[in-house]
């Protein structure tokens, strides 16, 4: 169906001087509220569930953004060199540049620790911009994970190598080895939120598998409890895994996005 051919790429311009790199964004032109995707850490916006999304909105008529993070599929500039700061300010230049009206922001594993810090910059800065969040939907979300999943969790060998030598190749069961650098594990440490209350301002949805081996369905309880009480929904997916791209996974998705945005 015509409908759901990819929106067309675009690319904006974020940073300055020797830090200006183009991010990659597909907009879709749509009725409000928008949906606004983020990816995770290695991934990008042609993954299963993004496109997923994007076929949703383009059945229903709904504006749809999607981007890659600096570093990440068709966007410039180097992974390596990637931060949580960094690939923050990719987000909210994009949400700022693409969106309008009210958006209900989908977030997949670390897109959804960017979602939440999105949501959070957003609060504090007050009306800016022509779009407003109506709600988040998190997928398997990883707020803290550089410190919480990897640092953490690292050998000490892991972490002198990192120390040492500013860069550690992860080996990956999702294709080649990449780059743990220092400055990724020391710059996410401005960005932490699981040490304190999380007001967003909107209702939340998670979705987590109980058998994801990346981020433990013990990460989701603690996000939820930092989290105010009201409207918000952690579903536990019993035989889940980290990527909760199956088609029953992918209904569960667009469930809870339907229902942020007919709110």
């Amino acid at each position: 169906m015509s409908m759901t051919i990819s929106a067309d790429l675009t690319f904006i311009e974020v940073g300055s001087g020797n830090d200006i790199r183009r991010i990659a964004v597909r907009a879709r032109d749509g009725a409000a509220p928008g949906l606004f995707w983020m990816s995770g850490f290695k991934s990008d916006m042609q993954g299963t569930k993004a496109i997923a999304l994007d076929e949703w909105a383009a059945e229903h008529g709904r504006a749809c953004v999607r981007f890659d993070y600096s570093g990440h599929g068709e966007s410039g500039g180097a992974f390596i060199d990637g931060t949580i700061g960094r690939w923050l300010e990719d987000s909210l230049a994009v949400f700022d540049a693409a969106c309008q009206g009210p958006q209900v922001v989908i977030g997949s594993s670390m897109g959804g620790w960017m979602a939440l810090l999105l949501a959070r910059a957003l609060a504090r800065r007050g009306t800016v911009g022509r779009a407003t969040l109506k709600g988040l939907v998190l997928i398997a979300p990883a707020p803290d994970f550089t410190e919480a999943l990897m640092w953490n969790g690292f050998s000490p060998e892991v972490r002198e190598e990192i120390e040492t030598k500013g860069v550690w190749l992860r080996p990956s069961e999702y294709g080649e080895p990449y780059p743990i650098t220092r400055q990724l594990i020391e710059e996410g440490r401005n960005h932490l939120l699981l040490g304190s209350a999380i007001d967003l301002g909107c209702p939340v949805r998670i979705l987590q598998g109980k058998q994801d081996p990346d981020v433990p369905w013990q990460h989701a309880f603690a996000l939820a409890e930092r989290l105010p009480s009201e409207d918000v929904v952690l579903t536990m997916i019993q035989d889940g895994d980290h990527r909760l791209s199956r088609p029953q996974d992918i209904a569960r998705m667009i469930a809870a996005v339907s229902e942020l945005s007919d709110a």
